[in-house]
């Protein structure tokens, strides 16, 4: 069997100077090996739809999450931070499409977004802690360029790349059930059926009758099911708007309707605004700490979702490796700079791009659609507000089953493999945290190799990973220890 046979078409240089491309083909086809992956442009283009139309929340959430006060007392402007998260949405993406030639989305990074504001901020200038967002990408691509970050992907086993695509369903259909209302924090439970034990409210009912029909749509093998649905949803939540049947007040994001002008002006203002140095009052090791959990949240929750979405999209090969993607984790890591530089926090791949996969989309052409709808977000940011959130969430929902079956490839009768993919699996959504997931899997598969007596069948690179993520779980006691705030 020669290497070609084993290595999957996943980056640009999937077709060499000698691959010979049968006559009447497209250059779109030539470039992006539409036909070769076994998709079709309209698969693409319906992918890259299906996933922006997941991802437009994001324009929404990130500059919400990023609207607190820094250390100084200043705050981002609203139409700033939208701008902002639309404009490295945009970029990224393309980039992504037309070098990584994968269909890969990227936007702000939650997990980042999160650490920024929460962590970061109150300690520092928004400047410094955009900084702070450029020196983690650069540490991320310094990974990459060495190597390091495609052989530790490389060396995870098979069974916990399988755990990773499942658990990141869960995680994706818990955060579609919550976004919907579905599912709501108890009182005396942590989590109930809708606000009290009981559904309440039409968004949420929409929310239940898109995702029926999306899976019966799909159970009848109609294509472009997903998309379907939640056009069909937008459309049906817009009529019985019109119609004052649902009260505005209940929608999470806002009334589906358009509020205003379609077109707005973009908002550079804080784009380049950013700052390294003036770290003296926090200090040399609060800055480490700080770049090293950004580390984490970028590195590990990217290669999670690359590794899951990849393999639903049926890129890794038979060992679920997936050779020719240092572009891809190159524009990833790059994407921590970018979203620095443009003030939206760092940029990573986005789990949603599971969405277009499920419509077929295999190549490029689907991240290059979802990154021009992102830049057309630029001027048409108040469209983004008309798909309600309770439709988009049903697709997620419907990836998360989809991703679910992975459990299929896991040897259950094995208790080195079981249990190691059972942590990763129900950690990830019992956190709300895919790094946590990945590292309860890992170190769980460590130690029971270390009991069987089978150490030498760990990879040095497992044994590295271990260490880290006994760091990341062990990472308040040791601030503690060392006086770090």
């Amino acid at each position: 069997m020669t290497q070609q046979s084993l290595e999957p078409a996943t980056a640009a240089e999937d077709a060499g100077e000698g691959t010979r491309v049968p006559a009447g083909r497209s250059w779109l086809d030539r470039y992006f090996h539409i036909t070769k992956r076994e998709s079709t442009i309209a698969r693409e283009v319906r992918g890259g739809v299906t996933t922006f139309m997941a991802m437009a929340y994001i324009l929404l959430l990130n500059p919400l999450i990023l609207s607190g006060k820094d250390a100084a007392g200043d705050t981002l402007a609203q139409k700033a931070l939208i701008t902002a998260t639309a404009f490295a949405a945009a970029f990224t993406t393309l980039l992504m499409g037309f070098f990584g030639k994968v269909p890969l989305a990227l936007a702000a990074g939650l997990s980042v977004s999160g650490v920024l504001a929460s962590q970061v901020a109150p300690q520092m200038t928004w400047p410094q802690a955009m900084g702070m967002c450029v020196m983690y990408g650069v540490v991320i691509m310094l990974l990459v360029v060495t190597g390091l970050r495609e052989m530790i992907m490389n060396a995870i086993p098979l069974a916990l790349k399988h755990a990773i695509t499942m658990g990141i369903g869960l995680f994706v259909a818990l955060i579609g059930f919550y976004k919907a209302g579905f599912v709501h924090q108890g009182e005396a439970t942590p989590v109930t059926l809708g606000p009290a034990g009981e559904l309440a409210g039409w968004p949420v009912l929409l929310f239940a009758v898109t995702l029926l029909a999306i899976f019966m749509l799909q159970a009848r093998g109609v294509p472009g099911a997903i998309l379907i649905g939640i056009v069909g949803g937008t459309v049906l939540a817009v009529a019985l708007n019109a119609l004052d049947v649902i009260d505005p007040k209940q929608w999470a994001s806002g009334a589906p309707e358009l509020h205003g002008s379609a077109v707005s002006m973009p908002d550079f203002s804080i784009f380049g605004n950013v700052e390294f140095g003036g770290w003296g009052e926090v200090g040399a090791m609060t800055v480490g700490m700080i770049v090293f959990t950004l580390v984490l949240a970028g590195f590990f929750d990217a290669m999670a979702t690359i590794i899951g979405v990849g393999t639903e999209a049926k890129l890794a090969d038979d060992k679920g490796r997936m050779p020719g993607l240092s572009k891809a984790l190159f524009i990833d890591g790059a994407g921590g700079a970018i979203g620095g530089v443009s003030g939206a926090s760092g940029q990573t791949v986005f789990v949603e791009s599971a969405t277009g996969v499920g419509e077929g989309a295999r190549t490029g052409l689907s991240s290059v659609v979802t990154g021009l709808f992102f830049a057309a977000c630029l001027f048409f940011t108040p469209l983004t507000a008309i798909v309600p959130g309770e439709v988009a969430a049903a697709a997620l929902v419907v990836i998360g089953a989809m991703m679910m079956m992975n459990a299929r490839h896991v040897d259950w009768s094995d208790r080195a493999t079981a249990i190691p993919v059972f942590l990763t699996v129900v950690i990830m959504p019992f956190t709300y945290s895919i790094t946590a997931g990945v590292a309860a899997g890992v170190i769980s598969y460590v130690a029971i190799k270390v009991a069987q007596g089978k150490a030498r069948e760990i990879g040095a690179f497992m044994w590295a990973l271990t260490g880290i993520f006994l760091v990341y779980f062990a990472l308040n006691p040791i601030e503690s220890w060392m006086g770090v705030h």
